[in-house]
């Protein structure tokens, strides 16, 4: 049993959607395809793996370290102790060896990268979805049948105005959701507000907004926005500062009643321990979006996840970024809280498996061997297209 090539490639994000911070005009994904010896079904298992948008490709970092370290390493580094599968862990350990601590916002994306192709392999291999694999190892066997998701939209747009954002919440509750989310802090803090009152008037008032900063504000901004924000039914106030500014979240924190988001933009087990030591946050009102695939994989996640119930934290509190199938296989297989999920943009990464419908806030999994991307044509098409 051993790996016989690992293919990259970089593949553009091209779209005219911005948030508060950037747009997505030159954004970037990695996709990664690990090639094994292994036989299911007369063809050779594959692992296939990317990262969540927002961060660019990591081409760099894969093939100039993590990719020759994997492939140089002697086989049975990588194989589980009997031999009879690969192991993420070992494989995650061959990848960072010879790294330092720290710097982890470029490295843990690209780790995360190839971590994704390795869980996929390895429950490809024990022909199982991957959601059972982890149920079975971390969870007593038992899994959640179906996941709530919340689709995050309401982008910034060239000309779209009030009305269009009316009409693309219409078109997610037409598709099953009852949970949005939407951007704030591109515009001034009157107009996100109209933005806010013209989303509510379609949703009501039973908190089934979120909205989203990405990091944008000062701390006298951030609290202006959160006072602003408590006299609407919100779910969650996300990110309003620095994601690394504790200080900042603390004070927030202890002024606003809405719930906080955060997380997303930590990428290691060290950094998402700080923001517990030192951000404030209430694990009774509110929730945590660290991504897997940004932040070391998930050899990574799994620490964190020990981490945050040492501290008193429910998994039912977290909601990891992405919007795609790995997180899904989380949220359902460790029995985390959902996932988001953004119809219609970053595609063909985002999203469930083809034909899969979002029925009253909640998708259910399909049962296919692994992450099930093979599930989603228009995604496995870009697999297909590497060497």
């Amino acid at each position: 049993m051993k790996i016989t090539t690992i293919h990259e490639k970089t593949i553009p994000i091209k779209s005219a959607l911005r948030n508060a911070v950037i747009d997505f005009s030159e954004m970037t994904i990695s996709v990664v395809a690990v090639v094994t010896d292994v036989v299911r079904g007369g063809e050779r298992v594959t692992g296939y793996g990317f990262h969540s948008n927002g961060r660019y490709a990591q081409g760099g970092i894969l093939t100039e370290r993590l990719i020759p370290r994997l492939m140089k390493a002697p086989q049975d580094s990588l194989l589980t102790d009997d031999r009879q599968n690969f192991d993420p862990f070992k494989a995650w350990r061959v990848m960072m060896s010879n790294e330092k601590p720290g710097g982890h916002g470029e490295r843990s994306v690209a780790v995360g990268t190839l971590d994704m192709a390795f869980w996929d392999l390895a429950a490809k291999i024990e022909e199982k979805p991957l959601y059972q694999l982890l149920a079975e190892r971390y969870r007593d066997g038992q899994w959640d049948e179906d996941v709530y998701v919340y689709a995050a939209g309401g982008y910034y747009h060239p000309g779209k105005g009030v009305a269009a954002l009316q009409d693309e919440i219409r078109g997610y509750l037409d598709l099953g959701y009852d949970t949005v989310k939407i951007k704030i802090g591109g515009a001034s803090l009157s107009e996100d507000l109209k933005r806010i009152e013209a989303v509510l008037e379609v949703l009501g008032k039973d908190n089934r907004l979120a909205v989203d900063a990405n990091g944008r504000f000062d701390l006298e901004t951030a609290l202006r926005y959160g006072e602003a924000l408590g006299s609407y039914p919100i779910k969650w106030y996300e990110e309003p500062g620095d994601p690394l500014d504790y200080a900042l979240l603390a004070r927030v924190s202890e002024a606003t009643k809405v719930p906080l988001a955060t997380g997303e933009n930590l990428f290691s087990l060290q950094d998402s321990l700080n923001l517990i030591r030192y951000g404030q946050l209430d694990p009774e009102r509110d929730y945590l979006q660290i991504d897997p695939t940004l932040s070391y994989g998930i050899v990574e996640y799994l620490k964190i996840l020990r981490m945050l119930e040492e501290h008193g934290w429910s998994r039912r509190r977290l909601i990891p970024h992405g919007g795609h199938q790995l997180a899904l296989h989380l949220a359902a297989g460790l029995g985390l809280y959902g996932n988001e999920l953004y119809p219609g943009v970053f595609q063909p990464f985002g999203g469930f498996a083809d034909g899969v419908p979002v029925e009253s806030g909640r998708v259910r999994l399909p049962y296919a061997p692994g992450i099930g991307i093979e599930l989603k044509a228009e995604l496995m098409k870009i697999f297909q297209s590497l060497p």
